[in-house]
């Protein structure tokens, strides 16, 4: 999956040397409130995703910049429920340097037209920290829609506790999205032509 701005491959093991690079800005994996990998539990993150993967329970990508040929980061489909037709989208993860490019908004839309366009979603969700005030901003600035805060939810490596925020678009509303989205990205691509 591509459009001017990124790339979606399939995750490989390929791409650890790029996304142990890619996390070093900002030393994202210290951040306390989210699970990004150590440059040097990259190997092990993706061999994880890929044995779930084996599994039926998700669908792993590496987010490639077509600029640089470069992963920069990771997303995967997970919560398959095909009897229900729907989905999360989520474990998401974008290096600092390729924060703001328009890199983040393109990869969504890749996703999101193939969870509602090529499976037949009737529903979509996002789920993050409480405290990830960019992830919750980003994910509502997608144009999803607060759906519940589940209190108590998840017990982090760190001993804390997670209140999951879940979010949700549904079929009815991608359409509209779509088009925010759409206009988002175009104005990133054209900031990238006249550079």
């Amino acid at each position: 999956m591509s459009n001017d701005l990124v790339r979606l491959e399939p995750l490989d093991l390929k791409h650890q040397d790029d996304l142990a690079q890619a996390v070093l800005p900002g030393e994202l994996w210290k951040t306390w409130y989210t699970r990004i990998p150590a440059p040097d539990h990259v190997t092990d993150e993706i061999r994880n995703r890929l044995d779930m993967h084996a599994e039926h329970r998700l669908a792993p990508w590496a987010v490639i910049d077509p600029a640089s040929s470069r992963a920069v980061g990771m997303t995967t489909f997970l919560n398959l429920n095909p009897a229900h037709r729907r989905l999360e989208i989520g474990s998401t993860w974008i290096g600092q340097d390729a924060q703001g490019t328009g890199i983040n908004p393109a990869m969504k839309l890749l996703l999101l037209s193939r969870a509602f366009e090529e499976l037949g979603c009737i529903a979509v969700e996002f789920r993050t920290h409480w405290h990830n005030h960019q992830s919750r901003a980003a994910i509502a600035g997608l144009g999803a829609k607060q759906d519940a805060v589940l209190r108590n939810h998840i017990i982090m490596d760190n001993g804390t506790i997670r209140d999951t925020v879940v979010f949700s678009i549904l079929d009815t509303e991608w359409p509209s999205v779509k088009v925010g989205l759409e206009h988002r990205i175009s104005k990133h691509v054209t900031s990238r032509t006249n550079h």
